[in-house]
């Protein structure tokens, strides 16, 4: 994914081929994102390089093991990836909870990051991998509160509460500037439950 092009990585090995770990050295790039997010107080664990077959592969990626609030489903993450998730969570979800919906934010529901899969849904992909097949990617469903509120992209998108409606658009605006491709239920309908988020510097919003 574009991004990483600081990665040295092999060939790709053929889909279905068994999977392998890698003996890659860290790149400069993976580097100074540890560092970021280590200055960020965010608690993580790298986790080894792997080829999966197919151009699957998990390259400079990491476990977000605490950002401040539970995030459920998270695995595999390419650290420029967590490191715009966290700051998303941080500057921008927390802070529009807590001053639009009147209530703190205690739990992130995702539908997971890494994922050795094509592309879904999207005219012309023609099995183009996705985003999560590099761990590139990230599905969030839904938002808990403290007041014991959950709002949740299928319920809340288009639903009777105004509130909740405009929140879950000012994340997206913000994801917007922080990650290359943000899509939401008005990109199309694989997306009526979830905002995806890549980290692939492509600049495209819906």
């Amino acid at each position: 994914m574009a991004g990483g092009g600081q990665d040295r990585r092999p060939p790709p090995r053929p889909r279905g081929a068994k999977p392998v770990t890698l003996a890659l050295p860290t790149s400069r790039e993976t580097q100074a994102c540890y560092a970021d997010l280590s200055r960020e107080d965010v608690r993580f664990s790298p986790l080894p390089d792997r080829d999966y077959g197919g151009g699957c592969r998990l390259i400079g990626t990491l476990q977000l093991i605490d950002i401040g609030v539970p995030v459920t489903n998270l695995k595999a993450m390419r650290c420029g990836l967590a490191r715009n998730f966290t700051a998303w969570v941080d500057y921008a979800v927390a802070p529009a909870a807590r001053q639009m919906l009147g209530s703190d934010l205690v739990r992130i529901e995702s539908m997971g990051s890494y994922a050795c899969r094509a592309v879904v849904g999207a005219p012309g992909a023609g099995g183009r991998l996705s985003g999560h097949a590099t761990a590139n990617a990230v599905d969030i469903s839904g938002f808990v509160l403290k007041d014991g509120r959950r709002v949740t992209i299928q319920q809340n998108w288009n639903g009777g509460d105004a509130d909740a409606r405009a929140f879950l658009r000012t994340i997206r605006a913000s994801a917007c500037k922080r990650f290359g491709t943000v899509l939401s239920p008005d990109y199309n309908a694989v997306h009526y439950n979830h905002l995806h988020l890549e980290d692939d510097h492509a600049g495209f919003c819906r």
